[in-house]
């Protein structure tokens, strides 16, 4: 069984407003989704339900996270903010995870799933970062990308290159994404480019 990763995002905060008729407490459904986002597969996820003399599909469990709707607080003001782009697989397509980071805490600040990655693209997803969060002051740690560079002139943000350090956060980040896209196949195997965008907005909540 994994390691569980820290969770950020509290049970508390999980809305089931979506749900209409459903047999499952709504306590284990709202654990059931912390567990999994934290690291649990669907199926050690689903066996965690049956000490509780609940039994239900694997499928179950992950339209509940879907549903949920769930997102990173806004209105974080980090003095620093990590930010790359990487590789992710969906079936046998190639996109792009960009993603910031506070090098800080450690917390998923935005995530943005694209089928490529241009100056265009990298403005766009610092413009959203900025509706969200308050970081015109912030420090940006980028690896030297000429589109992240770009993309902080064009918003006139400061910036400076910086390989290791406190891009260490965002690297981490990475990590555990791939971890996981790659131990749930049931994840981004089948799934449309906006699913997993949900489910990374998801992962970045917990």
């Amino acid at each position: 069984m994994p390691k569980i990763a820290r969770l950020n995002g509290s049970i508390d905060q999980i809305d089931l407003e979506f749900v209409e008729r459903e047999a499952t407490p709504r306590f284990l459904m709202k654990l059931s989704i912390q567990l999994h986002l934290a690291g649990l597969s669907l199926s050690n996820t689903v066996s965690i339900l049956e000490i509780f003399g609940v039994e239900r599909a694997r499928s179950t469990v992950h339209n509940w996270v879907h549903k949920a709707d769930l997102q990173p607080e806004d209105g974080q003001s980090p003095d620093h903010v990590a930010v790359d782009e990487t590789v992710i697989r969906l079936n046998d397509e190639q996109y792009w995870l960009y993603a910031a980071v506070d090098p800080k805490s450690n917390k998923l600040l935005h995530t943005k799933l694209e089928p490529t990655r241009t100056s265009v693209i990298s403005r766009a997803f610092f413009a959203e970062l900025r509706e969200k969060h308050d970081v015109d002051d912030a420090v940006f740690l980028i690896d030297g990308a000429p589109q992240l560079k770009d993309a902080c002139s064009r918003h006139g943000l400061d910036f400076r290159y910086e390989r290791h350090g406190n891009r260490n956060s965002v690297e981490r980040v990475f990590r555990e994404v791939k971890r996981r896209t790659s131990s749930f196949s049931n994840c981004f195997s089948n799934a449309n480019a906006d699913t997993a965008d949900d489910w990374l907005r998801s992962f970045s909540f917990a």
